[in-house]
């Protein structure tokens, strides 16, 4: 039995950290030239056409942003008028964030560059491997949670 540690590049977690980043870096492009928005932004539009109505808190845990990051989107996406917010029914000092008619429009298009991007990205798999890959990202995800609450 050897006791030599693998090579960094032969971890599974540094190959989709890479994968991420290089992803990553195309979104962002797309999403500025075509769209004019930041990353963020289009990653909470997106979380709140989706998903509205929905708190900071909320809107944090479905676009994958820490609460900061999901906020200043947030705001950035009120101040352009994308997104409405208003109080909260059930938390006096929360609020609620849902899409303006502006904002469903333009959330249209970011799914479209969104669903274009998985393509670009997963194409390279048939459709088979590309249903198995998310049978296994489900899995992760479902076992990575579960250990969550256990911590």
């Amino acid at each position: 039995m050897s006791t030599e540690l693998p090579s960094l590049q032969d971890f599974l977690t540094y190959r989709l950290h890479r994968l991420n980043k290089l992803t990553d870096r195309h979104s962002s492009a797309a999403y500025a030239s075509e769209l004019g928005l930041g990353v963020g932004e289009a990653r909470c539009l997106a979380a709140i056409g989706q998903f509205a109505p929905l708190s900071v808190n909320d809107l944090a845990m479905r676009a994958n942003l820490d609460k900061g990051q999901a906020s200043r989107a947030a705001q950035m996406l009120v101040e352009r008028e994308l997104v409405q917010k208003t109080a909260s029914d059930t938390d006096a000092r929360g609020v609620v964030l849902t899409p303006t008619r502006s904002g469903k429009l333009l959330w249209k298009r970011v799914m479209r560059l969104i669903a274009r991007r998985n393509q670009d990205i997963f194409g390279c798999l048939s459709p088979g491997e590309q249903r198995q890959l998310e049978t296994f990202f489900d899995r992760l995800v479902a076992h990575s949670q579960r250990q969550e609450v256990d911590e």
